[in-house]
């Protein structure tokens, strides 16, 4: 990374998180508003149940697939020096189109869907009446996701991480009006927040692509295009990793009503660290297409070890906290209004376990992204992920109830990271052992002892209101984590960019 480079990526980073944190804010927000409004309870599920489709779409058509083909397709039609308004015409209209058609598919089979998804749950009419509804999100997100790739691969990264700021100011502002519609004013929120993803940057988009030189040649891009055999290997992976929500939401509907509301809570906010892990990856990701693209791999494996270790930091840490103030946490949060005493306990213990797989859930967001860098995308993430979605449909068995849902899944997408970081090393990026290994074990141990020292800290302020006991906790597991990573040089990768570090020159060897 050159001088000049290293500020604007920092800035890039600094803009991203702070809008990514402002949705993530605002999220918490739209899950306190539907926890304290509605509970957990059959209308919930119902809800919930309907929500599948945008949880679908969104890592689909959003972050995953639609991203991970698009901003390496923007790039290098970039590298190249062409007219993106060419690649825009020649990709846009027929993907509209494409995602219209199945908006409208979804809607109409939304009886049957509903039926696979949740063959026990007791409110199936408002299930249906709430999913054809939030099948509009196909193409909305599918539209933001397209905005985003491309506003990305031009380095302009602010509009795109407004994007779930607008989509949950949607949910929250149509929660409130409609508080008399009950659930299926939640569904309406959905609608309208995806409406909000394609606006808050149709003006960025439009003025990115009117600043777009044109090239001389016939072909859209210089030849650049997107093609079947680019997307569907990543769209097949992006919906093998939804298949973990697809598992839980089948089990769960055959357990006692509330359990898919108090899995839904439980996940969401244990999330929330996974999807703050990834802003590094994110923004770096048109560098590292690039630098795939051109065979570059010292960049390659210096922009990669970064963002695995940069990732690992952030969810270990938080790993600490969950475990230690899971309860803390969902009480504060959510214990008000229809959610019980109960749901909270449930929702936390569901929390603490969830979390065990947190650092498998960033390091398949952070390694994935180097399989769909070249020209042809990789089928072997889907073949991993389908490794992990064995390993979990095999465990998740409605007898061990909800904690063991959320065990089943941690554990699958371990098996996932393992599988990806194995045949990464020999086949994409020689990212070297010790450098990744190293790091990323320090962490494990900085993480460990802060949980040990949280603990200590919990039972000490005992009888304190639990606000204060929880910012008070989570100060002391952080500081402990940073001390102990800051002493142990585990942060060493991220403080010598150049790649020459404690562990290794990454420029050769393992």
């Amino acid at each position: 990374m050159t001088a000049t480079a290293a500020p604007r990526a920092a800035k890039a980073v600094g803009v991203t998180a702070v809008l990514v944190g402002l949705g993530s804010g605002l999220g918490f927000v739209r899950d306190l508003t539907l926890g304290t409004t509605f509970g957990a309870d059959a209308e919930t599920d119902a809800f919930l149940v309907a929500w599948t489709i945008p949880e679908t779409a969104a890592p689909l058509l959003i972050e995953g697939a639609m991203a991970f083909v698009l901003v390496p397709l923007f790039s290098r039609a970039l590298e190249a020096g062409d007219d993106l308004r060419k690649l825009v015409s020649a990709t846009m209209p027929a993907l509209c189109l494409a995602l219209a058609a199945l908006s409208a598919v979804t809607a109409a089979a939304a009886p049957w869907l509903v039926g696979v998804l949740a063959p026990g749950i007791p409110r199936a009419d408002l299930a249906v009446g709430c999913m054809r509804l939030t099948s509009m999100t196909i193409l909305t997100f599918g539209l933001a996701g397209y905005l985003s790739a491309a506003l990305r691969a031009q380095h302009t990264f602010a509009p795109p991480a407004a994007i779930y700021l607008a989509y949950n100011a949607g949910i929250v502002g149509c929660v409130w009006a409609l508080s008399g519609q009950g659930a299926f004013g939640a569904a309406v929120g959905v609608a309208v927040g995806g409406v909000a993803m394609v606006a808050v940057q149709a003006p960025a988009f439009a003025l990115r692509l009117g600043r777009s030189r044109r090239a001389p040649g016939d072909g859209p891009a210089g030849g650049v295009a997107l093609s079947w055999g680019v997307f569907v290997p990543v769209a097949v992976f992006t919906l093998a990793r939804q298949c973990q929500v697809f598992i839980e939401r089948y089990v769960g509907s055959s357990l006692p009503a509330g359990s898919i509301s108090h899995l839904n809570y439980g996940q969401k906010l244990s999330q929330v660290a996974m999807v703050v892990s990834l802003i590094a990856a994110t923004v770096s990701f048109p560098r590292l297409a690039r630098a795939i693209a051109a065979g570059d791999g010292a960049t390659a494996r210096r922009t990669l070890l970064a963002d695995l270790v940069a990732a690992a930091a952030i969810v270990l840490l938080a790993t600490a906290v969950l475990l230690v103030c899971a309860r803390d946490v969902v009480t504060v949060l959510l214990r008000y209004g229809a959610f019980t005493e109960a749901d909270a306990a449930a929702t936390a213990g569901i929390m603490r376990v969830y979390v065990l797989g947190l650092l498998g859930q960033a390091v398949v967001g952070v390694v994935c992204r180097a399989y769909f860098c070249a020209a042809r995308a990789s089928w072997y993430p889907a073949v991993a992920m389908a490794a992990g979605l064995a390993v979990m449909a095999v465990l998740a068995r409605p007898s061990w109830g909800v904690t063991g849902i959320a065990a089943a899944n941690a554990a699958g997408i371990t098996v996932t990271a393992v599988l990806l970081l194995v045949r990464l090393r020999t086949r994409i990026v020689a990212l070297p052992l010790r450098g990744s290994a190293g790091p990323v074990g320090l962490l494990l141990l900085s993480a460990t002892v802060a949980a040990a020292a949280g603990w200590a800290a919990r039972a000490a302020l005992a009888g304190l209101p639990q606000p204060v006991v929880l910012a008070l906790t989570g100060a002391a597991i952080t500081a402990v984590f940073c001390a102990v990573a800051v002493s142990t040089g585990a942060l060493t990768t991220l403080t010598h960019p150049s790649g020459d570090t404690r562990w290794t020159r990454l420029r050769g060897g393992t």
